[in-house]
């Protein structure tokens, strides 16, 4: 039962100070299923007035103690969830690979035969790595409500309600070793940084005192800029130093990417001023795909490497159709399984409606990485005829327009995908740093990928306990499914038995 404070605001229209538009909120999120007006996290009937949602903006703030119980009974729900989100995730993406993997032909019995050697050791590893990160997000999740959990007991909810979310993320960020004591993921600890810098970023933006400092963090366009400066890195990193990327991001590079290795070979030798090693083999290779063509090893520009005896502009249109081809296999279940999963039940309501959102998602995110990956090579051809010269210079700006493809993805798609690549980005730049000698890597600082995880952690659970109107609503309701959301004030024991 709401207190009669809450019965008396019922009947006001107002909204949430907790909701936001801005936020990732709609207004139908904010009707419950009987279709009364209610934010989700207050539980209120009405939540206009800041002192009903002041809980919204402060976590655990007013709680009472949990009983015994519940505390195990929220530690237990939490590790389950956590390994469920992990497991599930990794085993989707091992079994689309195996699948993939499957498809496969070989044209020789002796072939074959290596091919299911290789796709049965695949399956006991995806199932593995299925486990380990199940086991991953389930120990951190319990882990940070266990502290939590023992923190407030021992100093108080309320006295350690600013605090308790971050220390509590820290101690659970270590849980990443449990993937495997020798597997780095610096692409990961990267990314999560990059996660937390924007939360805190949008912490600071609503700051009176870093409002100024964070401004320029609101650019409209910041998502792109993001995308052509990991895009001039990453592409360039898969033109010239390979060796610097993870190697499945390599895997996905070199088939998007369209282009055999000697082609790539060659065109790293013109950019570099090394002379030609592998000429000839290039020409075999084309020869073999039915064109002839004699390459000259004086040449300026390597456009007749990349593209052999077809103009720029034909290859470009060529090089997008097939690209196109291979784009829609990867996101055809990154739009239909999510759509059976998460919309299940609208599902049988709404079949069209939702299926036909999923294809056109699917359709818009394949134009999107087609785009990507043709833009690349139009644009280094295009730098390549005018200067008359090819270098590394040349390749970096060539391809960083190339980020700009970004704009055809949903604008709440776009920060998420730059995000991710600019890690990748930041780890490949590293790397060619560390190569040179320019970076040297710690000795005595064997795990930093864990040790930049857990201070990542430790700002995104603050931001989650303190600072939730920096999250868009889809990531909170994933946060508070897994985590669960204490009850506000007036539901607690305490403020039932005033």
């Amino acid at each position: 039962m709401l207190p009669a404070a809450g019965d008396a605001a019922a009947s006001s229209v107002g909204f949430c100070s907790c909701f936001s538009v801005e936020n990732g909120g709609s207004y139908d999120d904010y009707i419950d299923g009987s279709g009364n007006r209610g934010c989700m996290h207050c539980k209120r009937s009405d939540p206009s007035s800041s002192s009903s949602c002041y809980s919204c903006s402060s976590l655990w703030l007013d709680l009472a103690p949990f009983k015994d119980s519940e505390k195990l009974q929220r530690v237990i729900t939490a590790s389950a969830k956590g390994f469920s989100i992990g497991a599930g995730l990794k085993g989707g993406l091992a079994l689309f690979s195996i699948l993939t993997r499957l498809r496969r032909r070989q044209s020789s019995a002796s072939s074959r035969k290596i091919e299911d050697f290789s796709n049965k050791e695949a399956i006991t590893m995806a199932i593995k790595e299925t486990i380990r990160y199940g086991l991953f997000l389930g120990t951190f999740a319990g882990t940070f409500v266990s502290v939590d959990e023992i923190i407030g007991a021992l100093g108080g909810h309320r006295r350690t309600a600013r605090w308790r979310a971050l220390l509590a993320g820290l101690i659970a960020g270590p849980s990443m070793l449990l993937t495997g004591p020798n597997t780095q993921h610096k692409s990961l600890a990267i990314y999560i940084l990059m996660r937390a810098a924007v939360l805190a970023s949008r912490c600071g933006i609503n700051s009176k005192r870093f409002g100024r400092i964070c401004k320029p963090l609101t650019w409209k366009h910041g998502d792109l800029f993001l995308m052509c400066l990991s895009s001039s890195q990453i592409l360039s990193a898969y033109i010239l130093k390979q060796e610097s990327l993870p190697p499945s991001y390599k895997s996905f590079l070199n088939k998007h990417g369209g282009k055999d290795a000697l082609i790539l070979q060659g065109v790293k030798e013109i950019a570099s001023g090394l002379p030609f090693s592998n000429l000839e083999a290039i020409e075999k290779f084309y020869k073999t795909m039915g064109v002839d063509i004699k390459l000259d090893p004086e040449m300026k520009v390597p456009c007749s490497i990349v593209h052999g005896n077809q103009g720029c502009l034909t290859h470009v249109v060529s090089f997008f159709i097939q690209a196109y081809k291979r784009a829609l296999p990867v996101y055809l279940p990154v739009y239909l399984i999510p759509a059976l999963i998460v919309h299940r039940t609208g599902l049988l309501e709404r079949p069209y409606t939702i299926l036909g959102k999923g294809l056109l998602g699917t359709a818009r995110s394949s134009l999107f990485l087609s785009v990507y990956c043709s833009s690349a090579w139009m644009w280094t051809c295009f730098l390549f005829r005018i200067f008359e010269k090819c270098n590394i210079p040349m390749v970096a700006m060539g391809t960083f327009p190339t980020g700009l493809s970004l704009a055809i993805e949903k604008k709440s798609r776009r920060m998420e995908i730059s995000l991710y690549c600019l890690a990748r980005a930041i780890e490949s730049f590293c790397t060619c740093l560390a190569d040179i000698g320019y970076l040297p890597q710690s000795k005595n600082l064997k795990r930093a990928d864990v040790v930049i995880f857990s201070l990542s952690t430790a700002i995104i659970m603050h931001c989650y306990a303190q600072e939730r109107e920096v999250f868009r609503s889809k990531y909170l309701n994933v946060l508070d499914w897994v985590f669960g959301v204490p009850p506000p004030p007036c539901e607690t024991p305490r403020c039932k038995s005033s």
